[in-house]
């Protein structure tokens, strides 16, 4: 049976989404969502007890003065403990009230739900067990709440040490239907956009190479193949590096890659990427944590020929404030929760709104700036809908 809107009781996707995308938003992968999404936020209660958290709200708190009471490092606890009592305030779990500041103050009126994730990610086994990466990411992150919260251990050692290693190796991929989604719409996009004649392809934050991989298998089936001069496949990570290198030259051997470190947050020159000279610009969940969003735009923009584009798959927030399950996992990375903010368009670390895209990239020298799927009509009838692709060109 089709899943109904959440806003409506009708079934409505027909009407909202783009026919390409409609096979790929099924009633099986909208299930899946709403699985994960529980099962983040069980995950949540468990947290908020491990943390100390539960206990710090037995009266009320601002989530500063929570973090205090259980003996948190603010610096690290205060966006996590924030997130984590905004989720369960949405669920009734925790009572949430304006204080005369303005700020919500929190208190546990009752004992959270004694509710078992695991249940969850056996239905998801039953489901369609290809989603389970996900389940194994989330579990992994809340496992180590305590430790990260306390500044025991950095959020990059507790997610990307060797134990986890092999878990995102899994998460990173075009099999995994809640993370290859945000590949799929790219791609899409981004074939859409290529401009016509040879083109140089500059890739950022390429990761293990599932979002290039599903790229050009789009790009192979409009026929443009031969129409790739260059593709620069760049990541951070050189373990990642050398695992993306070795599959997709051999994934695609007709393709003139090459591959190299860069950090979008130092200037691209020092990655070998010279100005004017890229057709494409394109990335994966991977402009959300960019340090100086002002600064690494800038760069982006002066690697752009005079009819180049850009197109940045993300995990959009659809409404301001509006917490995301995906942030139990990455607010544990400094990364993501550490940026220079900016009134309008950069409230916060990690995820945007499509305003907020839009007001970032025009501010910044970009024009006919696009959002795909219309998130801004897809979210008044489905609010758990939070993929898109950003497109721009340089104005």
């Amino acid at each position: 049976m089709p899943v109904a809107s959440k806003r409506s009781d009708r079934e409505q996707r027909a009407a909202l989404l783009p026919p390409e995308l409609l096979p790929l938003i099924n009633d099986r992968f909208v299930a899946s969502c709403e699985l994960l999404e529980e099962y983040a936020v069980r995950l949540a209660a468990g947290v908020l007890r491990s943390t100390g958290l539960e206990e710090a709200c037995r009266e009320e708190a601002t989530a500063e003065e929570a973090v205090t009471r259980a003996g948190l490092v603010p610096a690290v606890a205060a966006i996590p403990a924030a997130w984590l009592l905004e989720t369960l305030a949405a669920r009734g779990w925790v009572a949430r009230s304006a204080g005369p500041d303005g700020q919500p103050r929190y208190r546990l009126e009752r004992p959270l739900p004694a509710l078992d994730p695991d249940d969850l990610s056996k239905d998801q086994e039953a489901l369609d067990p290809s989603c389970l990466p996900a389940y194994r990411i989330a579990a992994l992150a809340a496992e180590n709440y305590p430790l990260v919260l306390r500044a025991q251990l950095s959020g990059e050692q507790a997610l990307f040490g060797p134990e986890g290693i092999s878990a995102w190796v899994k998460y990173f991929s075009n099999a995994n239907p809640l993370y290859g989604i945000s590949n799929a719409v790219g791609a899409i996009a981004a074939a859409h956009a290529l401009p016509e004649g040879d083109s140089a392809i500059l890739e950022i934050g390429g990761g293990l190479g599932s979002g290039a991989e599903a790229l050009l298998e789009r790009i192979a089936t409009t026929g443009r193949m031969p129409q790739i001069a260059s593709y620069r496949f760049t990541e951070i990570s050189p373990l990642f590096l050398k695992r993306a290198q070795r599959t997709l030259t051999a994934r695609f051997p007709q393709v003139p890659f090459s591959f190299g470190t860069l950090d979008i947050d130092l200037p691209f020159a020092e990655g070998g990427v010279a100005p004017g000279t890229c057709s494409l610009i394109y990335g994966v969940n991977v402009l959300h944590v960019a340090r100086d969003l002002a600064v690494t735009l800038k760069e982006l923009r002066q690697a752009l020929s005079g009819n180049g584009v850009l197109v940045m798959s993300e995990c959009v927030r659809p409404f301001p404030g509006v917490p995301l399950h995906l942030e139990l996992v990455f607010n544990l990375l400094g990364s993501f929760r550490d940026v220079v903010r900016v009134p309008g368009w950069r409230p916060n670390g990690g995820f945007l709104t499509p305003e907020q895209w839009t007001a970032a990239l025009e501010a910044n020298g970009f024009g006919d700036v696009a959002v795909y799927p219309d998130i801004a009509a897809i979210r008044e009838v489905y609010p758990g809908f939070v993929v898109a692709t950003l497109v721009a060109r340089r104005g």
